[in-house]
């Protein structure tokens, strides 16, 4: 049994070299006890492993970038999951896209936790101000707890976005200090007096007043931000008063709403007049332009022409592609078999069919022979096109079909 140690900064790079080097050597995962620098030895390690020179191993991008993720993870049998995992893909590249894989699974719900734990340091450290407001590079500190081994991985993020100060984020493991530029890591410390911050009190102000008491969600809330982490949130203070009184003050919103329609919406109601049809619905010429019409070769063969039935000032109109051979006999759409059909749909939906006005687009029924029976067929693209010029509001009895 080989003891590999994995260092506890530069994690990912070292455990990268380390599983190279096993690998080189041949080592099965069974052969291996991976640690970290503090871990425990087990009475049967051997000695420890050092690294070897490059090995020329080539394994899927999107695994390096796993690796480089959950190595951040606190459980302590991730380099063993790891390599375990390694040990299958190298001989076997196209492990990395079986998502039933249990090994990958669980290495992609450690990655997913890892990742989750980045976002939240990038959103809950507060930083206070602990050196001179006028020098030419201020000074911040913050405090912060991370779940997992996440701050050195999350450090570049801080460096880059407050590039112009010198800062330190102390975790119980670790501090990442950020001065003149330069990034650097210390020991882990307990948690240190920070003083008060002056702009606290201005961004509680603007905390409260942002909190929207109509679209509370308490768990939604609690999901993105995590009870653990209320205790170094200063906002975190005012979160239970605004919860407490979250029903009161949605309904003295309801109550103070104004009572009548501010200008705007009176311009909006204009142009939604503006854009409205001039055509009124559908009238007693309208059934007897579309029973004349010859527009298409389709009136030649069709038994009559079928208009739409249904009150003029309908809130619904249901249209359907064309007649069938039981409309094309009664003359009335949707009697046939796919009439009764909509009915039976109509009634489970609740939607009182008297009260919608129903149609087809193409107003003869275009069909093959085949003996006694008539056969549907489906209309082309000029009859179509006719079709579609009769739905105009200024329709014309020589287009309409």
């Amino acid at each position: 049994m080989r003891h590999v140690v994995v260092p506890d900064r530069g994690t990912a790079e070292a455990w990268r070299a380390l599983a190279r080097s096993c690998l080189q050597q041949g080592l099965p995962p069974s052969e291996i006890n991976w640690g970290g620098e503090h871990s425990e030895r087990s009475l049967f390690d051997g000695e420890p492993l050092t690294r070897s020179g490059p090995v020329n191993i080539t394994v899927p991008r999107s695994f390096v970038a796993l690796a480089e993720t959950v190595c951040w993870h606190r459980d302590a049998d991730r380099f063993a999951r790891l390599y375990q995992f390694l040990w299958r893909l190298k001989d076997a590249p196209h492990l990395m896209g079986d998502r039933a894989d249990p090994d990958l699974a669980h290495l992609r719900a450690m990655e997913k936790s890892v990742r989750r734990c980045q976002h939240k340091m990038k959103a809950f450290v507060r930083f206070r101000e602990i050196g001179d407001p006028q020098a030419e590079r201020r000074s911040f500190a913050a405090w912060f707890e991370p779940a997992h081994h996440t701050l050195e991985p999350t450090a570049s993020f801080f460096a880059n976005r407050f590039g112009d100060m010198d800062w330190r984020i102390v975790t119980p493991e670790k501090t990442a200090i950020f001065e003149s530029g330069q990034l650097t890591f210390g020991p882990g410390a307990p948690k240190p007096e920070l003083p008060d911050d002056a702009n606290e009190t201005l961004w509680l102000t603007y905390f409260r007043n942002i909190f929207n008491p109509a679209r509370l969600k308490v768990k939604a809330m609690t999901s993105e931000m995590p009870r653990k982490y209320w205790k170094n949130l200063p906002e975190a203070a005012t979160i239970p008063d605004l919860i407490d009184t979250a029903h009161a003050r949605a309904q003295a919103m309801a109550q103070a709403q104004p009572t009548l329609p501010p200008l705007r919406a009176e311009k909006a109601r204009n142009q939604l007049a503006a854009l409205k049809s001039a055509w009124e619905g559908p009238g007693d010429e309208l059934a007897e332009a579309i029973r004349a019409c010859t527009a298409c070769p389709l009136h030649k063969t069709a038994t009559q022409a079928v208009p739409g039935v249904g009150p003029a000032d309908a809130g619904l109109m249901i249209v359907g592609e064309q007649p069938g051979d039981q409309e094309d006999l009664e003359g009335l759409p949707f009697v046939g078999p796919a009439g009764q059909l909509f009915d039976a749909v109509a009634k489970s939906a609740g939607l009182d069919r008297e009260k919608a006005f129903v149609t087809n687009a193409v107003k003869h029924f275009k069909f093959t022979p085949r003996g006694k029976r008539r056969l549907h067929q489906r209309p082309d693209s000029r009859e179509i096109a006719i079709a579609k010029a009769g739905f105009t509001p200024k329709w014309r009895a020589s287009s309409r079909n």
